[in-house]
């Protein structure tokens, strides 16, 4: 599965209708990537909501499985996250996705949806860039996104790939429908938290939507040496220590052989000057697993694109990670 100049996105809305609330940013994002070659194909709730969702659960699963049905189409992306994609996942056609394969790309609340794809076809999908979210921005976020993605989706991607640093990111808020300008760059960090090297296979995704699926049948099993990358979106301190509690207590740093924190959003320390790793160190105590903070696949910008399931190896002592390969055996 590649995605090259010339092939067609379908976008799709599981959850929040940002097509209907953002127009402005959504055009913005489709002009994007029809300058960078790309031909796109909106799905059928494109442009409508139900209120606080796109459409009802039988219209926004008819949206995504058409979609997977659609032959001329490479390469399905969600337009943003929301709430509620994990309504969808007991209703997507995974037998036709497993004999007909196509790249599933989104981020945030898109990871129910990702996970559950992985799980049940065993096919590699993409933790990455969303049409409205990333795409949507002004340079030099969308273009650093754009290489991020087509370095893991064209023909051209060679592994093993080494992720490069970002020389800045930014989570300044504007709002979308206002906004004229470029957000204010900071220069990019990356936080050693426990040294050490791991190789595995890596599961990603959001944390908060992780929980709407964790143990059920579309919940990867997180197994003896994964790898484990988290990321959260608008939270606090207490609930960061809560999302990691909520790992301590299911045993999951007893069994990964490495964690990467990708950078929290908008994250408020509630005036403890404390950052989200600093209170992982609380909860995970002596256990010596590297671990690697600050990391670009996140709801900042520019991200990078992950497979989810892909080998790969963490260097948290020289912060460096490596893509091995796309499916880990």
């Amino acid at each position: 599965m590649f995605l090259n100049k010339g092939d067609t996105i379908g976008f799709f809305s599981p959850s929040k209708p940002i097509t209907y609330l953002c127009p402005i940013r959504t055009k913005r994002a489709q002009d994007f990537l029809v300058n960078a070659g790309f031909k796109l194909k909106g799905g059928k709730l494109s442009g409508k909501r139900d209120f606080y969702r796109s459409g009802t659960l039988q219209e926004r699963v008819d949206e995504i499985n058409s979609l997977i049905h659609d032959p001329s189409i490479s390469c399905i992306m969600s337009t943003i996250g929301g709430m509620n994609s994990n309504s969808l996942v007991p209703y997507i056609d995974y037998e036709y996705l497993k004999k007909n394969p196509k790249i599933i790309i989104g981020y945030s609340d898109m990871t129910a949806i990702l996970l559950s794809i992985y799980e049940k076809c065993s096919i590699p999908v993409f933790y990455g860039p969303a049409l409205v979210a990333t795409f949507g921005e002004f340079p030099p976020y969308n273009n650093a996104s754009l290489m991020y993605m087509l370095a893991m989706l064209s023909e051209k991607r060679k592994f093993p790939m080494h992720l490069e640093k970002p020389s800045f990111w930014t989570d300044e808020y504007l709002d979308w429908e206002l906004q004229d300008r470029t957000k204010k760059a900071v220069e990019n960090k990356w936080v050693t938290v426990q040294p050490g090297t791991a190789t595995g296979r890596l599961i990603i995704g959001n944390l908060d939507t992780m929980y709407g699926i964790w143990g059920s049948p579309y919940m990867p099993c997180i197994k003896e040496g994964d790898i484990l990358f988290i990321e959260e979106s608008l939270k606090d301190i207490s609930e960061a220590e809560r999302g990691f509690a909520f790992l301590e207590c299911n045993g999951i740093f007893d069994r990964i052989s490495g964690l990467i924190l990708g950078k929290y959003e908008a994250f408020d320390d509630k005036d403890s000057k404390r950052m989200p790793h600093d209170v992982l160190s609380e909860i995970i105590r002596n256990k010596k697993i590297p671990v690697l903070s600050q990391v670009d696949c996140s709801h900042t910008h520019p991200m990078f694109t992950l497979p989810i399931g892909a080998n790969i190896t963490m260097d948290a002592t020289n912060q460096r990670i490596t893509i091995n390969s796309l499916v880990s055996e």
